[in-house]
Protein backbone atom coordinates (compact mmCIF):
# COMPACT_ATOMS: atom_id res chain seq x y z
CA UNK A 1 0.00 0.00 0.00
CA UNK A 2 2.84 2.30 0.89
CA UNK A 3 4.60 1.15 -2.23
CA UNK A 4 1.36 2.12 -4.35
CA UNK A 5 1.32 5.36 -2.64
CA UNK A 6 5.07 6.37 -2.98
CA UNK A 7 5.39 5.64 -6.34
CA UNK A 8 2.03 7.35 -7.16
CA UNK A 9 3.04 10.39 -5.40
CA UNK A 10 6.88 10.49 -7.05
CA UNK A 11 4.74 10.64 -10.92
CA UNK A 12 2.69 13.30 -10.12
CA UNK A 13 6.01 15.04 -8.40
CA UNK A 14 7.54 14.58 -11.28
CA UNK A 15 4.75 14.69 -14.04
CA UNK A 16 2.89 17.30 -12.85
CA UNK A 17 -0.40 15.13 -12.90
CA UNK A 18 -0.45 11.95 -11.64
CA UNK A 19 -1.48 8.70 -14.21
CA UNK A 20 -5.15 7.46 -13.92
CA UNK A 21 -5.83 4.83 -11.45
CA UNK A 22 -6.50 1.15 -12.92
CA UNK A 23 -9.79 -0.04 -11.56
CA UNK A 24 -7.38 -3.06 -9.77
CA UNK A 25 -5.36 -0.32 -7.87
CA UNK A 26 -8.68 1.70 -6.71
CA UNK A 27 -10.13 -1.46 -5.39
CA UNK A 28 -6.67 -2.17 -3.59
CA UNK A 29 -6.74 1.41 -2.56
CA UNK A 30 -9.93 1.56 -1.31
CA UNK A 31 -9.77 -1.99 0.96
CA UNK A 32 -6.54 -1.17 2.26
CA UNK A 33 -7.40 2.57 3.21
CA UNK A 34 -9.79 1.02 5.52
CA UNK A 35 -7.18 -0.73 7.68
CA UNK A 36 -5.02 2.62 7.65
CA UNK A 37 -3.42 3.51 10.84
CA UNK A 38 -1.71 7.35 11.43
CA UNK A 39 1.50 6.27 13.35
CA UNK A 40 4.25 8.65 12.74
CA UNK A 41 6.56 7.23 15.19
CA UNK A 42 6.61 3.67 13.35
CA UNK A 43 6.92 5.39 10.36
CA UNK A 44 3.79 3.22 8.50
CA UNK A 45 2.12 6.16 6.66
CA UNK A 46 2.26 9.95 6.89
CA UNK A 47 -0.34 12.72 7.37
CA UNK A 48 0.95 14.11 4.24
CA UNK A 49 0.34 10.28 2.19
CA UNK A 50 -2.97 9.83 4.00
CA UNK A 51 -4.32 13.17 2.61
CA UNK A 52 -2.88 12.05 -1.00
CA UNK A 53 -4.41 8.87 -0.18
CA UNK A 54 -8.17 10.44 0.40
CA UNK A 55 -7.20 13.00 -2.73
CA UNK A 56 -6.50 10.00 -5.43
CA UNK A 57 -10.31 8.73 -3.62
CA UNK A 58 -12.34 11.49 -4.04
CA UNK A 59 -11.03 12.27 -8.14
CA UNK A 60 -12.30 8.55 -8.86
CA UNK A 61 -14.96 8.90 -7.20
CA UNK A 62 -14.77 6.47 -4.59
CA UNK A 63 -17.16 6.80 -1.55
CA UNK A 64 -15.30 6.65 1.99
CA UNK A 65 -14.63 3.18 3.40
CA UNK A 66 -16.84 3.56 5.92
CA UNK A 67 -19.63 4.63 3.86
CA UNK A 68 -23.04 2.25 4.99
CA UNK A 69 -25.68 0.56 2.84
CA UNK A 70 -28.82 2.41 3.56
CA UNK A 71 -27.05 5.53 3.78
CA UNK A 72 -26.36 6.87 0.09
CA UNK A 73 -23.76 4.13 -0.81
CA UNK A 74 -24.41 0.50 -2.36
CA UNK A 75 -24.42 -1.08 -5.79
CA UNK A 76 -27.27 0.58 -7.98
CA UNK A 77 -25.69 0.48 -11.76
CA UNK A 78 -23.35 0.25 -14.51
CA UNK A 79 -20.65 2.56 -16.23
CA UNK A 80 -17.82 1.79 -18.01
CA UNK A 81 -15.56 2.69 -15.47
CA UNK A 82 -13.60 5.25 -17.34
CA UNK A 83 -15.93 8.09 -16.07
CA UNK A 84 -18.10 7.71 -18.83
CA UNK A 85 -22.17 7.64 -19.35
CA UNK A 86 -24.17 5.69 -16.24
CA UNK A 87 -27.01 3.18 -16.87
CA UNK A 88 -29.73 2.97 -14.05
CA UNK A 89 -30.19 -1.05 -13.28
CA UNK A 90 -33.29 -0.71 -10.63
CA UNK A 91 -36.56 0.83 -10.57
CA UNK A 92 -37.15 4.12 -10.44
CA UNK A 93 -33.96 5.29 -11.19
CA UNK A 94 -33.23 8.29 -13.98
CA UNK A 95 -30.05 9.16 -15.57
CA UNK A 96 -29.45 12.68 -16.54
CA UNK A 97 -27.02 15.33 -17.92
CA UNK A 98 -24.97 17.32 -15.85
CA UNK A 99 -23.77 20.64 -17.26
CA UNK A 100 -19.47 21.37 -17.31
CA UNK A 101 -19.45 24.81 -16.90
CA UNK A 102 -15.72 24.64 -18.33
CA UNK A 103 -16.03 22.67 -21.33
CA UNK A 104 -19.83 24.47 -22.02
CA UNK A 105 -21.58 21.52 -22.92
CA UNK A 106 -23.19 18.74 -20.95
CA UNK A 107 -21.66 15.26 -19.54
CA UNK A 108 -24.05 12.76 -20.88
CA UNK A 109 -26.02 10.37 -18.78
CA UNK A 110 -23.38 11.49 -16.21
CA UNK A 111 -26.02 11.44 -12.71
CA UNK A 112 -28.38 7.90 -11.77
CA UNK A 113 -31.14 9.20 -9.30
CA UNK A 114 -32.91 6.92 -7.71
CA UNK A 115 -36.61 8.01 -6.12
CA UNK A 116 -37.36 6.00 -2.43
CA UNK A 117 -39.83 6.72 -0.26
CA UNK A 118 -38.34 8.53 3.09
CA UNK A 119 -38.53 6.29 6.38
CA UNK A 120 -42.14 6.29 8.14
CA UNK A 121 -41.16 6.35 12.35
CA UNK A 122 -44.30 6.41 14.27
CA UNK A 123 -44.05 9.40 16.46
CA UNK A 124 -46.39 12.13 17.16
CA UNK A 125 -43.86 14.60 15.89
CA UNK A 126 -46.75 16.63 13.90
CA UNK A 127 -48.91 16.76 16.71
CA UNK A 128 -46.04 18.07 19.38
CA UNK A 129 -45.45 21.07 16.45
CA UNK A 130 -48.79 21.89 16.29
CA UNK A 131 -49.05 22.03 20.20
CA UNK A 132 -45.45 23.92 20.23
CA UNK A 133 -47.02 26.54 17.98
CA UNK A 134 -50.37 26.51 18.59
CA UNK A 135 -51.22 30.77 18.41
CA UNK A 136 -48.83 30.85 14.63
CA UNK A 137 -50.72 27.82 13.39
CA UNK A 138 -53.99 30.01 14.29
CA UNK A 139 -52.87 33.11 13.02
CA UNK A 140 -51.86 31.10 9.33
CA UNK A 141 -55.23 29.47 9.50
CA UNK A 142 -57.00 32.67 9.81
CA UNK A 143 -54.37 34.48 7.62
CA UNK A 144 -54.57 31.86 4.90
CA UNK A 145 -58.56 31.74 5.02
CA UNK A 146 -58.70 35.08 3.80
CA UNK A 147 -56.36 34.00 0.78
CA UNK A 148 -58.75 31.02 -0.17
CA UNK A 149 -61.49 31.35 -2.73
CA UNK A 150 -61.47 35.09 -3.14
CA UNK A 151 -63.56 36.75 -5.65
CA UNK A 152 -63.45 39.96 -7.43
CA UNK A 153 -66.53 41.63 -9.14
CA UNK A 154 -67.26 42.24 -13.00
CA UNK A 155 -68.38 45.48 -13.84
CA UNK A 156 -70.47 46.29 -17.17
CA UNK A 157 -72.47 42.89 -17.04
CA UNK A 158 -76.25 42.44 -17.77
CA UNK A 159 -77.14 40.69 -15.04
CA UNK A 160 -76.17 40.99 -11.51
CA UNK A 161 -76.93 42.17 -8.28
CA UNK A 162 -76.15 45.43 -7.99
CA UNK A 163 -75.78 49.03 -10.09
CA UNK A 164 -72.19 49.85 -11.77
CA UNK A 165 -72.31 53.28 -11.03
CA UNK A 166 -69.88 54.34 -13.70
CA UNK A 167 -71.62 52.28 -16.59
CA UNK A 168 -75.51 54.21 -15.22
CA UNK A 169 -73.49 57.61 -15.84
CA UNK A 170 -72.36 57.07 -18.99
CA UNK A 171 -75.82 55.40 -19.81
CA UNK A 172 -77.41 58.39 -18.46
CA UNK A 173 -74.89 60.95 -21.06
CA UNK A 174 -76.01 59.15 -24.05
CA UNK A 175 -79.93 58.55 -23.46
CA UNK A 176 -79.55 62.79 -22.63
CA UNK A 177 -77.78 63.19 -26.13
CA UNK A 178 -80.63 61.08 -27.97
CA UNK A 179 -78.50 57.93 -28.36
CA UNK A 180 -79.61 54.45 -27.46
CA UNK A 181 -78.47 53.64 -23.70
CA UNK A 182 -76.56 50.98 -23.39
CA UNK A 183 -77.86 47.69 -21.36
CA UNK A 184 -74.72 46.68 -19.15
CA UNK A 185 -75.36 48.67 -16.38
CA UNK A 186 -74.56 46.18 -13.06
CA UNK A 187 -71.54 44.06 -11.46
CA UNK A 188 -71.74 40.45 -10.40
CA UNK A 189 -68.88 38.96 -8.60
CA UNK A 190 -66.68 36.47 -9.78
CA UNK A 191 -64.56 33.76 -7.17
CA UNK A 192 -61.44 33.41 -8.14
CA UNK A 193 -60.28 29.80 -8.05
CA UNK A 194 -56.44 29.61 -7.29
CA UNK A 195 -54.54 27.34 -9.93
CA UNK A 196 -51.38 26.72 -8.08
CA UNK A 197 -49.04 23.66 -7.98
CA UNK A 198 -45.93 23.54 -5.88
CA UNK A 199 -43.02 20.91 -4.92
CA UNK A 200 -40.84 21.67 -2.29
CA UNK A 201 -37.40 20.75 -2.79
CA UNK A 202 -35.45 19.92 1.07
CA UNK A 203 -32.02 19.75 1.87
CA UNK A 204 -31.82 16.48 3.74
CA UNK A 205 -27.90 16.73 3.70
CA UNK A 206 -25.39 15.58 6.43
CA UNK A 207 -25.04 19.27 7.56
CA UNK A 208 -28.60 19.38 8.83
CA UNK A 209 -28.37 17.48 11.42
CA UNK A 210 -30.05 18.46 14.97
CA UNK A 211 -31.64 21.36 15.27
CA UNK A 212 -31.52 22.31 11.67
CA UNK A 213 -33.42 19.06 11.12
CA UNK A 214 -35.89 19.83 13.33
CA UNK A 215 -36.49 23.35 11.89
CA UNK A 216 -37.14 21.87 8.98
CA UNK A 217 -39.53 19.16 9.97
CA UNK A 218 -41.24 21.73 12.10
CA UNK A 219 -41.81 24.20 8.96
CA UNK A 220 -43.27 21.34 6.68
CA UNK A 221 -45.92 20.55 9.45
CA UNK A 222 -46.66 24.35 9.63
CA UNK A 223 -46.53 24.71 5.48
CA UNK A 224 -48.62 21.94 5.35
CA UNK A 225 -51.16 22.97 7.60
CA UNK A 226 -51.18 26.68 5.43
CA UNK A 227 -51.87 24.49 2.07
CA UNK A 228 -54.41 22.25 3.49
CA UNK A 229 -56.46 25.61 3.98
CA UNK A 230 -55.36 27.28 0.32
CA UNK A 231 -56.02 24.08 -1.58
CA UNK A 232 -53.14 24.39 -3.55
CA UNK A 233 -51.52 21.01 -5.28
CA UNK A 234 -47.87 20.62 -3.39
CA UNK A 235 -45.58 17.71 -3.39
CA UNK A 236 -42.36 17.39 -0.79
CA UNK A 237 -39.62 15.80 -1.67
CA UNK A 238 -36.27 15.50 0.19
CA UNK A 239 -32.77 15.09 -2.16
CA UNK A 240 -29.54 14.03 -0.82
CA UNK A 241 -26.44 11.16 -1.78
CA UNK A 242 -23.34 10.87 -2.58
CA UNK A 243 -21.06 11.02 -6.06
CA UNK A 244 -22.75 11.06 -9.20
CA UNK A 245 -23.25 7.44 -8.90
CA UNK A 246 -25.54 7.50 -5.94
CA UNK A 247 -27.97 10.42 -6.32
CA UNK A 248 -31.45 9.89 -4.12
CA UNK A 249 -35.14 11.89 -3.77
CA UNK A 250 -36.65 11.06 -0.93
CA UNK A 251 -40.64 10.88 -1.33
CA UNK A 252 -41.97 12.65 1.25
CA UNK A 253 -45.64 13.64 -0.20
CA UNK A 254 -46.30 13.02 -3.98
CA UNK A 255 -48.78 15.62 -5.53
CA UNK A 256 -51.51 13.66 -5.74
CA UNK A 257 -51.64 11.97 -2.30
CA UNK A 258 -53.55 13.27 0.47
CA UNK A 259 -52.35 15.00 4.07
CA UNK A 260 -52.93 11.65 6.16
CA UNK A 261 -50.94 9.53 8.45
CA UNK A 262 -48.64 8.08 6.04
CA UNK A 263 -47.24 11.50 5.00
CA UNK A 264 -46.59 12.78 8.64
CA UNK A 265 -45.43 9.61 9.60
CA UNK A 266 -42.63 10.38 6.77
CA UNK A 267 -42.45 14.00 7.68
CA UNK A 268 -41.45 12.55 11.54
CA UNK A 269 -38.65 10.52 9.84
CA UNK A 270 -36.50 13.14 8.23
CA UNK A 271 -32.88 12.79 8.86
CA UNK A 272 -29.76 13.70 7.40
CA UNK A 273 -28.24 12.01 4.96
CA UNK A 274 -24.63 12.51 2.84
CA UNK A 275 -24.32 15.35 0.15
CA UNK A 276 -25.75 18.19 -1.64
CA UNK A 277 -26.04 17.42 -5.16
CA UNK A 278 -28.53 19.87 -6.72
CA UNK A 279 -28.62 19.95 -10.17
CA UNK A 280 -29.46 16.63 -11.13
CA UNK A 281 -32.71 16.82 -8.34
CA UNK A 282 -34.05 20.45 -10.15
CA UNK A 283 -34.01 17.94 -13.55
CA UNK A 284 -35.36 15.12 -12.14
CA UNK A 285 -38.15 17.40 -10.23
CA UNK A 286 -38.42 19.97 -14.01
CA UNK A 287 -39.34 16.62 -15.05
CA UNK A 288 -42.16 15.80 -12.63
CA UNK A 289 -43.66 18.71 -13.15
CA UNK A 290 -44.32 18.04 -16.95
CA UNK A 291 -47.52 15.99 -16.17
CA UNK A 292 -48.38 18.65 -13.67
CA UNK A 293 -51.04 21.09 -15.60
CA UNK A 294 -51.39 24.78 -13.30
CA UNK A 295 -51.39 27.97 -13.99
CA UNK A 296 -48.82 28.75 -11.55
CA UNK A 297 -45.90 26.09 -10.88
CA UNK A 298 -43.58 26.86 -7.75
CA UNK A 299 -40.09 24.91 -7.25
CA UNK A 300 -39.47 25.78 -4.06
CA UNK A 301 -35.89 24.68 -2.52
CA UNK A 302 -35.61 24.66 1.26
CA UNK A 303 -31.89 24.75 1.72
CA UNK A 304 -28.78 25.36 4.29
CA UNK A 305 -25.96 25.60 2.33
CA UNK A 306 -24.62 25.64 -1.27
CA UNK A 307 -24.06 22.35 -3.83
CA UNK A 308 -21.84 19.80 -2.69
CA UNK A 309 -20.84 16.36 -3.58
CA UNK A 310 -17.88 13.86 -2.63
CA UNK A 311 -16.49 13.72 -5.91
CA UNK A 312 -15.58 17.41 -6.24
CA UNK A 313 -19.05 18.61 -7.20
CA UNK A 314 -18.34 22.17 -4.89
CA UNK A 315 -17.35 25.27 -5.44
CA UNK A 316 -17.59 26.94 -9.12
CA UNK A 317 -18.76 23.80 -10.95
CA UNK A 318 -21.44 23.02 -8.21
CA UNK A 319 -23.05 26.53 -8.61
CA UNK A 320 -22.62 26.73 -12.45
CA UNK A 321 -24.39 23.45 -12.81
CA UNK A 322 -27.50 24.06 -10.57
CA UNK A 323 -27.57 27.42 -11.77
CA UNK A 324 -28.12 25.83 -15.47
CA UNK A 325 -31.04 23.13 -14.38
CA UNK A 326 -32.63 26.27 -12.71
CA UNK A 327 -32.21 27.65 -16.39
CA UNK A 328 -33.90 24.88 -17.55
CA UNK A 329 -36.88 24.51 -15.22
CA UNK A 330 -37.70 28.52 -15.99
CA UNK A 331 -37.57 27.53 -19.97
CA UNK A 332 -40.19 24.68 -18.61
CA UNK A 333 -42.42 27.50 -16.91
CA UNK A 334 -41.49 26.82 -13.71
CA UNK A 335 -40.90 29.44 -10.98
CA UNK A 336 -37.65 28.56 -9.07
CA UNK A 337 -37.53 29.88 -5.25
CA UNK A 338 -34.79 29.61 -2.60
CA UNK A 339 -35.42 30.00 0.82
CA UNK A 340 -31.91 29.23 3.19
CA UNK A 341 -30.70 29.39 6.31
CA UNK A 342 -26.71 30.07 4.91
CA UNK A 343 -25.57 33.66 6.15
CA UNK A 344 -22.94 32.84 3.14
CA UNK A 345 -25.90 32.58 0.29
CA UNK A 346 -26.02 36.41 -0.83
CA UNK A 347 -22.12 35.61 -2.18
CA UNK A 348 -23.90 32.78 -4.68
CA UNK A 349 -27.58 32.64 -4.79
CA UNK A 350 -28.22 35.96 -6.95
CA UNK A 351 -25.91 34.09 -9.88
CA UNK A 352 -27.84 31.09 -9.31
CA UNK A 353 -31.82 32.25 -8.72
CA UNK A 354 -31.93 35.62 -9.77
CA UNK A 355 -31.57 38.77 -7.41
CA UNK A 356 -34.90 38.54 -6.54
CA UNK A 357 -35.77 34.78 -6.25
CA UNK A 358 -34.67 33.75 -2.98
CA UNK A 359 -34.40 34.79 1.23
CA UNK A 360 -32.21 33.91 4.02
CA UNK A 361 -33.32 33.54 7.22
CA UNK A 362 -30.40 34.72 9.57
CA UNK A 363 -32.05 32.73 12.74
CA UNK A 364 -32.76 29.17 11.77
CA UNK A 365 -34.71 28.78 15.00
CA UNK A 366 -37.35 31.45 13.18
CA UNK A 367 -37.81 28.84 9.88
CA UNK A 368 -40.93 27.64 10.92
CA UNK A 369 -42.29 30.75 11.37
CA UNK A 370 -40.83 32.91 8.02
CA UNK A 371 -41.45 29.79 5.86
CA UNK A 372 -45.45 29.51 5.56
CA UNK A 373 -45.37 33.42 5.45
CA UNK A 374 -43.20 33.46 2.92
CA UNK A 375 -45.01 31.32 0.95
CA UNK A 376 -47.43 33.29 1.31
CA UNK A 377 -45.97 36.41 0.20
CA UNK A 378 -45.02 34.11 -3.36
CA UNK A 379 -48.73 33.62 -3.93
CA UNK A 380 -50.49 36.66 -3.71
Amino acid sequence: MVQLLTKLQMDQNQEGEGQPLSQEQLEQLLQESAELELDAEQGEINNSMSAFAQNIMKEAGVPPPNAQPGQGYGPLLNDDGQGGELEAREPKTFVYDEWDFRRRHYRKGWCVLREIDMRSVDKPFVAETLEKYHGLVTEIRRSFEALRGGERRLKRQAYGDDIDLDAAIEARIEAISGREMPENLFTCPQRLERDIAVIFMVDVSGSTKGWINDAERESLVLLCEALEILGDRYAIYGFSGMTRKRCELYRIKRIDEIYGQEVKARIAGIQPQDYTRMGVTIRHLTHLFKNIEARTRLLITLSDGKPDDYDGYRGEYGIEDTRQALVEAKRAGIHPFCITIDREARDYLPHMYGAVNYTVVDDVHQLPVKVSEIYRRLTT
